[in-house]
């Protein structure tokens, strides 16, 4: 890494990691709807997350034997963040390929709002006026870019809902098991489990593919797994409340991408809703990262009511 970029303060690096973490994201999105034509959503799942496993287990496995050490019960917790994290992948390519790359990045912001719900039923986590407030201006965001009964809701827009609901399950669960195991084996394991749970799906609608959509599958699986690890290392290298209104450049880099290669004008209504939940979701991170905070500051003291 150059010498001038190590000089460069935590927080910088931090923001140009997120920057980078949503170009690559995006990218990944758009080679996907690149191949949805002629491609089934279920095989491409699958082979990013078989190319994607082969790119990264290189850099797993140079550290050693601990990488697969965990707990009987957290194989099972593992199996199932699985599960939600290929449900929500399955979804997630489903929508790309039937509607715009701009309202997918849009809709994809309500995860934060899915992970505070399903807290409250889980972890009987109870919010406060501050963290409702949140969650009601993210679903008139939502309201806002989907606009039923003014336009017809798309079985797209649901596949990207429900994505976001799907992989808000699995980040409750990768919270739990982040307690007693490193990010390392989480990372492992996922992409064991993802890869054997997309492959029966993919099976149902197997071709093998031309060389050029090898070479796109590559790109996809690369610009993914990428962006993963800069996002991580974006939150590693400064504080989370400072880089994610970053994140909302994906709703930039989509917008674009899907002007310049697909002609997809984004609505004002997609742009207004999208920064509505973006803002809102990046209000509901920050409190959450306070009280989480607070909590580590003092453990005797109940959760800020958030």
């Amino acid at each position: 890494m150059p010498e001038k970029f190590l000089n460069l303060s935590q927080n910088l690096r931090g923001i140009i990691y997120m920057l980078a973490a949503t170009l690559f994201l995006t990218g990944m999105a758009a080679i996907v709807r690149i191949l949805t034509p002629d491609m089934h959503p279920f095989e491409i799942a699958f082979m990013r997350n078989v190319i994607g496993f082969f790119l990264i287990l290189p850099f797993l496995l140079r550290h050693g034997s601990a990488l697969f050490v965990t707990t009987k019960g957290d194989l099972w917790l593992m199996g199932w963040r699985g599960v939600f994290n290929a449900v929500a992948m399955i979804l997630y390519f489903l929508g790309i390929a039937l509607i715009p790359l701009a309202e997918v990045a849009a809709l994809a912001f309500t995860t934060p709002f899915f992970v505070a719900i399903l807290a409250i039923f889980l972890l009987k986590d109870i919010p406060g006026w501050r963290r409702t407030a949140s969650l009601i201006a993210g679903f008139i965001g939502a309201l806002i870019v989907l606009r039923p009964g003014v336009e017809t809701v798309s079985i797209g827009s649901l596949y990207v809902i429900g994505s976001a609901a799907s992989w808000a399950a699995a980040v409750i669960i990768i919270k739990s098991l982040s307690a007693r195991n490193s990010s390392l084996t989480i990372t492992f394991y996922a992409l064991v489990f993802l890869t054997i749970l997309t492959l029966p799906p993919a099976l149902l609608v197997w071709r093998w593919p031309t060389p050029t959509e090898y070479m796109l599958l590559a790109a996809g699986a690369a610009c993914g797994t990428l962006g993963q690890i800069l996002f991580a290392q974006s939150m590693k290298s400064a504080d989370v409340s400072l880089v994610m209104p970053f994140d909302y450049t994906k709703l930039i880099w989509a917008a674009i991408i899907g002007i310049v290669l697909f002609a997809e004008v984004p609505t004002i209504w997609t742009l207004l809703g999208g920064t509505v939940i973006f803002i809102s979701s990046s209000y509901l991170t920050y409190r959450e990262r306070h009280a989480a905070k607070a909590k580590a500051s003092d453990p005797e003291a109940p959760s800020s009511p958030s």
